[in-house]
Formats: structure tokens, sequence, C-alpha cells
């Protein structure tokens, strides 16, 4: 009987432990970077250096120049963009704290790439497809190194608010960025009213988010796929940035005549266009009044 009861002691000792804690997962944290290609260097530099006002990267490379938005995201543009290529955007990355254990994560139930130093940007990431083809990074920043920061502060934008990608079917991105990687659905809108055009996907854990460009029959023509894959640089006042745009162009200069709107999302809003036709797009960050 005393050995019964020591046993029935242990494993009523037992039922009442607590489990052990499973693993955090790794957090995503915002947007990192987005890569575009661009046909002439030297005038992509002038948009993005000269126009937005990024500092470059330093030392300056052949090839390829990444410009500093904030310490924790960069805008890549890489030359050699074929005449007849429509596609501009290369990749779009997020930013995580463990790019290995993110990795094993997602590597049960997709393909991904090793874990790599990012030579271009700064810090390790590693590579995965979306269902639409869009190679996807996740980045691990690391201090150091020499960012050009020393330079004076021109920016229009001091933050990468969202990037678009197009969707053909949002029940497939969503297992994918929604089921898969955990983003979190916070509006939808289109245009004419009542329709989807587009639909905001936050970050887990953080309040960046990527917005789905839907295409769901005809694939986007070479303009419209310019437009469909923008970046959103997040501004505190319209006005002061369309001024801004206005003194650094000339009236030659099809941004020297952009004209804000307020979008569905009841955002004003201001769009420019690269050498190259890839939309950038100014957002306050709250609605119109």
């Amino acid at each position: 009987m005393r050995t019964l009861l020591v046993v029935f002691a242990a494993l009523a000792g037992a039922a009442w432990q607590t489990p052990p804690a499973a693993p955090a997962r790794p957090r995503i944290l915002g947007v990192a970077h987005v890569s575009i290609q661009t046909s002439d260097l030297a005038k992509a530099r002038a948009f993005y250096g000269g126009l937005l006002g990024f500092t470059e990267r330093r030392p300056a490379r052949p090839h390829i120049a990444v410009f500093i938005v904030n310490p924790r995201q960069r805008l890549i543009v890489r030359d050699g963009l074929p005449p007849d290529r429509d596609e501009r955007f290369l990749d779009a990355a997020f930013e995580t704290d463990s790019p290995d254990d993110l990795r094993l994560v997602l590597g049960r139930s997709l393909q991904v790439t090793d874990v790599r130093p990012d030579t271009e940007a700064g810090g390790r990431m590693f590579g995965v497809t979306d269902p639409d083809g869009h190679l996807v990074q996740f980045v691990e920043r690391t201090a150091g190194g020499t960012d050009g920061s020393g330079a004076p502060d021109r920016r229009i934008s001091r933050r990468i608010l969202h990037i678009g990608l197009t969707v053909k079917d949002a029940a497939a991105a969503d297992r994918f960025y929604k089921d898969t990687l955990r983003f979190s659905e916070t509006w939808r809108g289109g245009r004419p009213e009542g329709t989807t055009s587009w639909i905001n996907m936050r970050v887990p854990d953080g309040t960046d988010y990527l917005e789905y460009m839907l295409y769901p029959s005809a694939p986007p023509s070479r303009r419209q796929l310019g437009s469909a894959h923008h970046v959103a640089l997040m501004v505190q006042d319209i006005q002061q940035a369309l001024e801004t745009v206005r003194a650094r162009t000339t009236p030659a200069d099809p941004n020297h005549t952009a004209t804000p709107n307020i979008g569905v999302n009841n955002r004003w809003q201001l769009n420019v266009f690269d050498p190259d036709g890839t939309r950038v797009e100014f957002m306050e960050p709250f609605t119109a009044r």
C-alpha cells in the first residue's frame, strides 16, 4: 500500500507540473529592403539620392546603389534592366531577429535558401518564393559598417511604410503570408466602390505592411506593373513633400507636375516615378480630416 501511495503521489505531482514553454517564434518586425532594377544607374541615383534625398551606402560600388532610408531599412537599386523586361522589382525583404530559427520554422513546409551574409545592405538573410513567384527575403541587420550617415540629411521620408506586390489569388497569398508568416489583414478596398483591389497585410511584430495588388484575371501590363509594384514612404505632411519634389525637379520632369490626392483609404498620397516607371508613393500616416 505504501508503495502505491508513493507512486500515486509521484504521478499526481507530475500531472501538476507546468509543461515546458514552446520556443518563441522568431519575430518578423517590418520591411527591411526592396530591390529594384534599373536600365540606367546614374539616372536612378539622381532619383533616389537626388530627388528623394537618400544617402547612398559607402563606399559606392559599380552596378549597384544601396540607399539608407533609416538604420533598419534600405532601397537597393541594381543596373542591367533589359529593354524588354516589364518586371523591375527583384525582391522584397522583411526584418527578423533570428534568420536561423525562422528558416527552421519555414523550412518545415516551404523551400528556403541557406542563411548567408547580406553583402549588399549588411546583415544575414535567407529567401523563399511566394505563391506569385516573388522572391521574399528575411534579413537580420547587424550593427557597424560605413553607411554614409555623416552626409547632410535631405530625406523627404524617413520610413518605408509598406510595399506593394501583385497577387493573382488572394487565398493562395493568405496561405503564405497569413497562415505561415502570420501577417494580419488591417484594411481592404478598391475602385470602383464595392470591389476589392487592394488588401493590407501587417507584419506580425510591427506596423509596416504588405499591400496585395490584386490582378485576378489578366496579368498587369508594363505600365500597370510599374505602378503595382511600389514602395510607400511615410511623410507627416504631404504638402511639404510636394513642395520639396517641385523644388528638386524642373518643369521638364514628369514628377514636377505630380499632384496629391486622397486615396480610397482616406489618406493623402503623392505618387512619383523613377526613370524606369517604378512608383514611389508618399503617404501620410493618418486619415484626412
